[in-house]
């Protein structure tokens, strides 16, 4: 009878891969966690602390060191960091050297409102609560709060936030009402009107037009109020 060795070896090989995969699966399930790593991805990176997403992961873990990496679900993890009101987006993963790594993505405030309740208005147009670490110099929102009003105030805000040089000059915006909207300049007892939240790129490039002319002839500090609301004029208050 003739042995059929080449078959033999391949049946062998294939029981002792299977075993040191079954061996390497045993052991990976004993590994523990040695350490937390956080790591704060972009530009906001000064409303949350590390020690305040350690704080948030104990409560919720207890200490995860010495833990068996195998009881801890990754994609739930990343959720309950998602639960904090700083927290725009959060990854998790294990390393190879048994470090649970947790990168998070602040989320980025650009109005503060001021009223009974202040809050922050983020760049997705949410609530944000204020930080105890560090305050945002974003233009303050004033005047009568609603649902209607902080959403053209988010229109408003992230029209603002994209042109430079409305940036850097805008510092409030007061709303007296939903179909007028105040914006407040770093020129003192500087305003202007805006009028409703539609039509923005023409108004602004009026008021930047009207700017430009006003600095060149050096008579932008006779104005104090500037109103953008009519559709075909730039009407002006002197002081």
């Amino acid at each position: 009878m003739r042995i059929p060795w080449n078959t033999l070896k391949i049946t062998g090989l294939i029981i002792c891969i299977t075993g040191l995969y079954a061996f390497s699966d045993r052991r990976a399930e004993r590994r523990e966690i040695t350490g937390i790593q956080v790591e704060f991805v972009g530009e906001d990176q000064l409303y949350l602390t590390e020690g305040m997403v350690n704080k948030l992961l104990i409560q919720n873990y207890g200490s995860l060191r010495n833990v068996p990496q195998d009881a801890v679900v990754l994609n739930t993890m990343e959720s309950v960091l998602r639960t904090c009101d700083m927290v725009k987006n959060a990854e998790v993963f294990l390393a190879v050297d048994g470090t649970l790594h947790a990168k998070i993505i602040q989320r980025h405030p650009i109005g503060r409102v001021a009223g009974t309740t202040s809050f922050y208005l983020d760049d997705q147009g949410l609530k944000m609560p204020l930080s105890p670490n560090h305050s945002a110099r974003v233009p303050i929102i004033t005047g009568k709060i609603t649902g209607k009003s902080l959403e053209d105030v988010y229109e408003i805000l992230k029209y603002i936030n994209a042109d430079s040089f409305l940036s850097k000059n805008v510092i409030g915006i007061h709303i007296e009402d939903e179909a007028d909207y105040r914006l407040k300049f770093r020129m003192e007892d500087f305003l202007v009107r805006l009028g409703d939240s539609t039509d923005l790129d023409r108004k602004f490039k009026n008021f930047k037009a009207f700017y430009l002319k006003a600095t060149q002839d050096q008579t932008l500090a006779q104005y104090r109020e500037v109103n953008l609301a009519f559709s075909n004029q730039v009407v002006c208050t002197k002081i």
